[in-house]
């Protein structure tokens, strides 16, 4: 598909479900080998994401969206509603589609107008991913507020919180961060 075609493809994004399992696993762990050699070592494993991990995050409440033109899953994104916030969670584009536009028509998807703020963790060192992300108006939070944030809305290890970044929509400031944190448990 030509980069022109993309755009006439409006009714190609549509829910996952169960029977899109291993091909979510297929595109996830392709696009993920763009992370390796570059995340930390220690972050690194093989593979990327494993069955039990993906069926747990969907357990946890995770609904992805895909990209299917002609029938093919070829992009995935996540969306999950933690607290008083939304997460995008695993935004995967398998590597051949890849700057044609299916990330963004993803993430266009999985916005609306009146929600609560969108927050995005990504590696530190995926300059690529933080660039796709500003590009769609998330702003990088105040390095301040990225482990307190990390900490109330995500389940990471420690290493994955020192080696992170958060992205947001609407920005938030170190403050504005403080309070969101707090509203999450009232």
């Amino acid at each position: 598909m030509q980069r022109a075609d993309i755009n006439e493809q409006a009714d190609a994004i549509r829910p996952c479900n169960a029977d899109d399992v291993p091909a979510i696993l297929r595109i996830i762990n392709a696009a993920a080998e763009v992370y390796r050699g570059v995340i930390p070592a220690d972050r690194w494993h093989e593979p990327y994401m494993p069955t039990e991990e993906l069926l747990s995050e969907i357990a946890a409440g995770v609904a992805f969206a895909g990209y299917v033109p002609d029938g093919e899953l070829v992009g995935v994104m996540g969306i999950q509603h933690v607290k008083n916030v939304r997460l995008i969670r695993h935004a995967y584009v398998l590597p051949h589609w890849q700057g044609l536009g299916v990330g963004s028509k993803l993430i266009a998807s999985l916005r609306s107008g009146d929600e609560p703020p969108v927050l995005i963790g990504t590696w530190r060192a995926a300059n690529w991913a933080i660039g796709f992300y500003q590009r769609h108006g998330f702003a990088l939070v105040p390095d301040e507020a990225i482990a307190p944030l990390l900490k109330t809305y995500w389940s990471i290890p420690e290493r994955q919180i020192e080696t992170s970044v958060v992205l947001t929509l609407p920005a938030l400031s170190v403050r504005s961060a403080v309070k969101l944190i707090a509203e999450s448990s009232e």
